[in-house]
């Protein structure tokens, strides 16, 4: 092969190797918009409406209570006991306390039929 033959071979494998590069972008950019296209769409005020409410729920909630922990201890190298796990094992008043701060900020209208789906945008615009 002669070195004008090479050249066009390496410009056309760059070009190429450009272009799936850009194809690859374009199917993760695609792919996201179709991740996306069945989620209820929220304003960025009801989003910061719902952080703020999670945030204040687990700053408030007890977690000193030692009643909710579950504790593996064990002995180190120099004979101290130590905490070797800590493991919340009552999630279920966390979630409760965060959820029922989160539906206080909102006025949650229920479906009339419970196979039609609510444009949670509309619902969304109206608490606004």
């Amino acid at each position: 092969m002669d070195k004008d033959n090479v050249e066009l071979i390496e410009a056309t494998v760059k070009g190429l190797q450009d272009k799936i590069g850009h194809l690859n972008m374009e199917l993760k950019d695609k792919q996201k918009e179709l991740e996306d296209a069945n989620k209820p769409v929220i304003s960025s005020e009801v989003m910061d409406t719902i952080n703020d409410a999670i945030n204040e729920a687990i700053e408030n909630y007890d977690f000193d209570n030692t009643d909710q922990y579950e504790l593996d201890f064990s002995l180190d190298y120099e004979g101290r006991v130590q905490a070797e796990t800590i493991n919340l094992t009552d999630t279920y008043e966390l979630m409760e306390a965060i959820v029922s701060k989160v539906e206080k900020q909102f006025k949650i209208e229920q479906a009339e039929d419970d196979n039609s789906q609510v444009n949670t945008q509309t619902v969304a615009e109206k608490i606004i």
